[in-house]
């Protein structure tokens, strides 16, 4: 009976969120077109400028298209989850999530229940993105697909916990997209997902020991050595325990009975 319940709020929450993402087309698209333009218009002008030595786990020198898709993924991830995460903020109040809270499900099952909805869309948008670099030349091995499965599955929990955790804590709508902003680019633009870490340590010490901090840049590592069927150890330690620490974070912080506050109208 319990077992039962539970399923059919997980259920629940899948589907209404897969229900969401079908009526939403530009949704799907612009989450394709952000790391499209990087793979086609923005690699093909710093291609030159960013030649990529032979790295791990790459066997031999790659283009630069190459070697940005694994972060082009995980951008579609990080971006997913903030907005997966706004969507929560409307649900909270009005929404699906607001008429779940009045159930006896438990809100750590619920939110659980969010963050695995949110991984699984997402997935959806980074094998269609793959399927796209392949035909413009990004050819990851075809076991590395597979590989990569559990790591994308892990990161986008990962950024959906972040997600979540800052929705918990906005009471203002009106602050929810600064919040993002402020969370996402430096998330994405400091960590390795343009550009290899030894380039940053070039130009800025500081900026380089930046990078090495932010669990984005784990992340994208996870990622990387997945797809060419390799295992980094640091990368997963540190991005499964991100995960864990956020997620808990997202379940206490999480309080059904804070109403979120429109900015007061001013004169």
């Amino acid at each position: 009976m319990i077992l039962n319940m539970y399923l059919h709020a997980f259920t629940g929450v899948v589907k209404r969120e897969f229900w969401r993402f079908i009526q939403q087309r530009s949704r799907f698209l612009s989450a394709l077109v952000r790391p499209l333009l990087w793979l086609v218009v923005f690699a093909a002008g710093f291609r030159a400028a960013l030649g990529v030595a032979i790295i791990p786990p790459y066997a031999t020198y790659i283009t630069y298209e190459t070697y940005i898709a694994p972060g082009l993924c995980c951008m579609i991830l990080l971006f997913n989850g903030m907005q997966s995460s706004l969507s929560m903020v409307y649900d909270r109040e009005m929404g699906s999530m607001k008429v779940l809270l009045m159930s006896p499900v438990p809100r750590s099952w619920l939110l659980i229940s969010k963050l695995l909805a949110i991984a699984l869309i997402s997935l959806v948008q980074v094998y269609a993105f793959l399927a796209i670099a392949w035909l413009a030349g990004v050819e990851p091995p075809a076991l590395g697909l597979i590989t990569a499965l559990p790591a994308l599955i892990l990161v986008a929990l990962l950024l959906g916990s972040i997600g979540l955790f800052l929705s918990a804590r906005i009471r203002q709508l009106e602050n929810f997209a600064g919040v993002m902003n402020f969370v996402i680019f430096p998330m994405f633009f400091l960590s390795s997902a343009l550009y290899p870490l030894w380039k940053m340590r070039e130009s800025s010490e500081w900026l380089y020991w930046v990078c090495q901090y932010n669990p984005f840049t784990h992340a994208v590592e996870l990622v990387r050595f997945a797809l060419y069927q390799q295992l980094n150890l640091q990368a997963l330690a540190i991005t499964l325990g991100t995960t864990l620490v956020f997620a808990t974070l997202a379940v206490i912080s999480f309080n059904p009975e804070r109403t979120v506050r429109a900015a007061p109208a001013k004169a």
